[in-house]
């Protein structure tokens, strides 16, 4: 990943102490694709609250319509998009950063430069078991956050908690074989993650809501 290398020589060439110039690229590059992503997470976020806010209405349509699935996807649909929400929108800047994660696998992996410089106390070239802890912790936050906060269908909530936890241990569990280096990556990625949710979260409860007359007119009458 040229933009990495690109990133760490700039920093080097004012901070001539490797492991700080190598720890501070990969925090810089982190912030930098957090803000590219950033009105997806924006959009994530916020179709988050709005399915939340929607589940009594999705439970009338999906009541009203039991007989008749098709049409209640139908109704759901239209209801999703009169609110401008997206049961998929979640899934968006996940699939953005899996490739770039995998990318600065390979960059790490190829990078012999790595071995035995230090940031933090923390050797970037080999595993380390507290950032790998850290990495799962991290990853379980970030997902806990992203939950809904109300509305939600507790069957809906539990399966979505389990998967939560699953994904922190499985984070765990990658990340102790992984060079300190890419999993001090991950974690400043879900650490931001976690800022703009919290964030993102109180911004959204200043704005009034619109008037819920509107909610459904998608044929509940």
């Amino acid at each position: 990943m040229q933009f990495f290398i690109a990133i760490h020589s700039m920093l080097n060439s004012f901070i001539p102490d490797k492991g700080l110039s190598y720890g501070l690229a990969i925090i810089l590059v982190t912030i930098i694709i957090r803000i590219v992503i950033l009105p997806l997470t924006i959009k994530q976020i916020r179709s988050s609250l709005v399915m939340s806010e929607i589940q009594p209405d999705v439970k009338k349509l999906q009541e009203k319509y039991k007989n008749d699935p098709q049409k209640s996807q139908e109704e759901m649909m239209k209801l999703y998009k009169e609110r401008g929400a997206s049961p998929f929108s979640g899934c968006l800047p996940m699939l953005i950063q899996w490739p770039i994660f995998i990318a600065l696998y390979f960059v790490f992996s190829t990078m012999t430069g790595l071995q035995g410089v230090y940031f933090l106390g923390i050797n970037l070239g080999a595993s380390n078991g507290i950032l790998a802890v850290l990495s799962g912790l991290t990853t379980f936050i970030s997902g806990y956050l992203s939950m809904p906060t109300h509305n939600a269908d507790p069957a809906q909530a539990r399966q979505t908690k389990i998967m939560n936890i699953s994904m922190g241990f499985f984070m765990i569990y990658v990340s102790w074989k992984l060079k300190a280096a890419l999993v001090l990556y991950w974690i400043v990625n879900n650490l931001i993650q976690v800022t703009q949710t919290v964030i993102l979260k109180k911004m959204d409860k200043k704005i009034p809501k619109s008037d819920e007359k509107t909610i459904v007119k998608t044929k509940t009458k």
